[in-house]
């Protein structure tokens, strides 16, 4: 093919493969096996990346749960948030969380995700350095002998999720960058941070023990072979099982 023939495939008119509409002039977003138009694109999750990889038959899938997630969002209670900027919303009663930066969260279809589906929460202190230099005689810029840095730092919390779309969500916790690591500042913003990997590992851990199957003991105190309850105690005579 020649470069005309090129430029002249590029500007063809082409259909969305996942709603049959004529895709605009640089709105087209291939797919493994087709092409998808930037207002189908914008209805998949903002945590997935993997577009260019994915058959049309994944995403018309994945545009299926996302418009099922619609109802999830409406029935989320917000009682708790966490972070600033981009946060963790917590529906404690309902045991679920979502990740949003929007105020006007519910507009945005954010994914409803239970607290079973975390796999994991690490935080990871990112450097950024800029070479600080001077403008020398000849008006260039010169290094410094030896050389200078700006230093800034920028906390990330990554959530590690079970998703058939996406495996992790990462946020910066502070607002704007650390110009030192061991300021009040970067303490509060760690604080927050690792405020946010607790309460969701911990959550992760209760739920894990409720969804895990329940084996029968002898009770310590009658003698009696049956499921701890609730609160671990038996039901018969109500004694605490170990």
């Amino acid at each position: 093919m020649g470069l005309f023939d090129k430029i002249g495939s590029a500007f063809e008119k082409k259909s969305c493969s996942i709603c049959g509409n004529e895709i605009r002039l640089l709105g087209n977003k291939k797919l493994e096996d087709g092409n998808m138009c930037k207002e189908c694109a914008e209805k998949l999750s903002p945590f997935f990346s993997e577009r260019r990889h994915s058959t049309v038959a994944e995403i018309e899938e994945q545009l299926a749960y996302r418009e099922a997630n619609k109802e999830a969002v409406a029935a989320f209670n917000l009682t708790r948030t966490l972070g600033n900027g981009r946060k963790v919303l917590l529906d404690e009663n309902a045991r679920r969380f979502i990740v949003s930066s929007s105020s006007k969260w519910r507009e945005q279809n954010p994914d409803v995700m239970d607290y079973s589906q975390v796999t994991g929460c690490t935080i990871d202190v990112k450097e950024q350095r800029e070479e600080i230099r001077y403008k020398g005689e000849d008006g260039l810029p010169k290094s410094y002998e030896p050389k200078r840095w700006d230093i800034d730092y920028n906390i990330i919390v990554t959530i590690h999720v079970n998703s058939p779309y996406f495996d992790e969500i990462d946020l910066r916790v502070n607002e704007s960058k650390i110009e030192t690591d061991y300021s009040p500042e970067f303490r509060r913003y760690m604080d927050q941070a690792e405020e946010i990997r607790d309460i969701l590992m911990g959550a992760r851990a209760q739920a894990a023990a409720e969804y895990a199957p329940k084996v029968a003991k002898n009770c310590p105190h009658c003698g009696a072979t049956c499921v701890p309850d609730a609160n671990g105690c038996c039901e018969y005579c109500g004694g605490a099982m170990a």
